[in-house]
């Protein structure tokens, strides 16, 4: 997941416009009542971080604006870096909390080897983890952002292909793999032995670049993360992942325990309610007007939390 520069439309009102008319299609709108609690007055400012990509910043918008609208008082820090930097923010009392995937809690922080066999055990590993360390995490999101197998709709009707095992129906496969997750618990040399795949072969590509490559008949299958924008236009087909190989990697924030009892109760509810509007779907979509709409994340986040009642 690498870092995608944020631009502005040129027709920014249209650009809205549009952004906005997608939201609505996707049926979350929500009468959500309770977002706008009384001030908790005297109470500290509450320092958010969102690592370095599209969807970080958005998800730290929606954070954001969500709980000034509820009267709380906050500062975001966008941009901050990859996990374990992030992670030393956190623990070193430079931000208060942001927004991690649970299955990379387990494997670059606690450096679990093994992928558990559910997103609700992923959750509980991860949030045990968390609270040995003097954090807590509340409830994931509906939505993951974790690799995936994706092919043109094409090929996966020629061969029938639903699943990822169904790749050796064909008698050879071209698979893109970014340079970074050739070896490794989820890379692609331990995906072709977990699903038994002598007929693959490997090209290395960086992130973003699979999708044109499919289009172009380069490679016929590749290694995708579930959120990407490119994904909203229905041009690919996602294999199952029926060993559940690349694990489960649902949202959620994790904080300082001392950040829930400054606020109040009314602090996490906030969180929560946005956090249980983020399907794949709607989040795929905000990746998409940030990156292709080309409008800020702040921007998105306005009109998703207007769409769904927030503010």
């Amino acid at each position: 997941m690498s870092a995608r520069r944020v631009g502005r439309h040129i027709g920014r009102k249209a650009g809205r416009r549009a952004a906005l008319a997608v939201l609505l299609v996707l049926g979350c709108v929500a009468a959500l009542s309770g977002c706008g609690a009384a001030a908790p007055g005297g109470r500290p400012t509450v320092v958010i971080g969102a690592k370095e990509f599209t969807e970080e910043w958005v998800i730290g918008e929606l954070y954001k604006q969500g709980l000034e609208h509820a009267g709380y008082h906050v500062e975001l820090k966008s941009n901050i870096g990859s996990t374990n930097i992030i992670d030393g923010a956190l623990t070193s009392g430079q931000i208060d909390l942001y927004p991690e995937y649970t299955g990379v809690i387990l494997q670059v922080l606690a450096q679990e080897t093994e992928v558990p066999g559910s997103a609700a055990e992923t959750f509980r590993k991860a949030k045990a983890f968390q609270e040995k360390r003097g954090l807590t995490m509340l409830p994931a999101t509906p939505f993951q952002n974790r690799d995936a197998v994706g092919v043109k709709p094409a090929f996966a009707r020629k061969y029938g292909m639903k699943t990822i095992a169904d790749l050796r129906k064909a008698p050879h496969v071209v698979f893109a793999e970014y340079p970074d997750n050739l070896t490794g618990a989820l890379g692609y040399h331990q995906l072709v032995k977990a699903y038994h795949l002598p007929n693959t072969e490997v090209k290395t590509l960086n992130i973003g670049l699979q999708y044109s490559a499919l289009d172009h008949g380069q490679v016929d299958a590749a290694d995708v993360f579930t959120t990407d924008p490119q994904l909203a236009r229905g041009d690919y087909t996602l294999l199952a992942d029926t060993k559940s190989f690349y694990g489960y990697q649902n949202l959620a924030p994790v904080l300082r325990k001392g950040v829930l009892k400054e606020q109040g109760p009314g602090f996490a509810k906030v969180l929560n309610r946005i956090d249980a509007l983020l399907t794949d779907k709607a989040v795929r979509e905000m990746n998409r007007a940030v990156d292709e709409v080309r409008l800020a994340p702040s921007e998105v986040a306005t009109d998703f939390l207007r769409a769904n009642g927030m503010t």
